[in-house]
């Protein structure tokens, strides 16, 4: 089943959603901001998208500006900061078992139905 990390303020990750719900493809919806994600969730994310953690961050985020920006990090400290700060993660995160993307545009999840 398809999973879709979602955030219901953000235009991109409605888009997403609505795809997903157009095209009549099962899934479930983890609002993320409510929620949170652990670091093993984390972890395991950015494994299935195979990717680096700086990679899931939204680097133009205040709170990443402010806070981060200049600053050297470990990928565990940003996951760790993902963790803490959920707003900064990218989306829509939509994730097919083993095979993931963060759907911007949404047409990204036809990569992997």
């Amino acid at each position: 089943m398809i999973t879709i990390y979602h955030n219901p303020r953000c235009s991109k990750s409605r888009e997403g959603l609505c795809f997903l719900e157009e095209q009549k493809i099962p899934h479930s919806v983890v609002k993320y901001l409510d929620e949170g994600l652990s670091i093993d969730e984390l972890n395991r994310i950015i494994k299935i998208l195979n990717i680096s953690p700086i990679e899931l961050v939204r680097t133009k985020e205040a709170i990443w500006k402010e806070n981060y920006k200049d600053k050297t990090l470990t990928d565990d400290e940003i996951i760790k900061i993902l963790s803490e700060n959920p707003k900064l993660i990218e989306r829509p995160i939509v994730i097919n078992e083993n095979h993931g993307v963060i759907a911007r545009p949404f047409s990204r999840i036809n990569e992997i139905i």
